[in-house]
């Protein structure tokens, strides 16, 4: 039986966590030239939203923990830690709505769970077998937020900057930062991010 090696990937949004968690993953299968790995996204676990949600940049605070099912990605993390299949929602960023049918994420080698508030949440962070943690400039964080929001989600760039520092600003500031003190690396830079990238890219092939 398998028995996942979890690594947690958080920081801020548009830090570069999900950048690094992907490069991981395909470095690494591609080096052991098979599926040893594979993510499992904080983002899927978004609560329904679809009755609260009034428009862009709107009331729905998606940056606050209570927006996120961590009882259920933490019961899912528990299957695969377990050797057991998990069933992984899909949340709608169009409709705001769970959709019904999931995606099913097996107990590989390696499980990358990549989130803001992944360490925040207790239930979850003490599932984690190691933590990274992006640690990047404010500056740097909004505008990859706002390239992404207009470019993948179809969103106004003034909904996005009005967003930003009504509710992902002062939760970053207030859950998402202060939980880096729970990672056993934090990466402050790009030459920092290569380097990382290597060492836990060596670390898990060896595994």
């Amino acid at each position: 039986m398998i028995t996942p090696f979890i690594l947690g990937v958080a920081g801020g949004s548009g830090s570069g966590k999900t950048y690094f968690s992907r490069a991981l993953v395909d470095k690494l299968n591609e080096k052991c030239q098979e599926e040893v790995c594979e993510i499992v996204y904080q983002d899927n676990f978004y609560i329904d939203q679809s009755k609260r949600f009034d428009h862009d940049g709107g009331s729905v605070n998606f940056d606050h923990p209570e927006s996120i099912d961590f009882s259920l990605l933490a019961s899912c993390l528990k299957k695969l830690k377990s050797g057991e299949k998990a069933d992984i929602p899909i949340y709608d960023f169009a409709t705001h709505t769970r959709q019904k049918h999931t995606l099913t994420a097996h107990p590989k080698k390696i499980i990358v769970v990549d989130g803001i508030l992944i360490f925040h949440a207790d239930e979850v962070c003490r599932l984690f077998d190691e933590r990274i943690f992006f640690e990047t400039p404010e500056e740097l964080r909004f505008q990859r937020r706002l390239d992404r929001d207009v470019k993948e989600r179809g969103r106004k760039p003034e909904g996005v900057q009005q967003q930003f520092m009504k509710q992902v600003k002062p939760m970053h500031d207030l859950y998402v930062e202060p939980s880096k003190q729970f990672a056993h690396t934090i990466v402050k830079d790009i030459g920092h991010f290569e380097n990382v990238l290597n060492s836990y890219l060596d670390k898990l092939h060896r595994m």
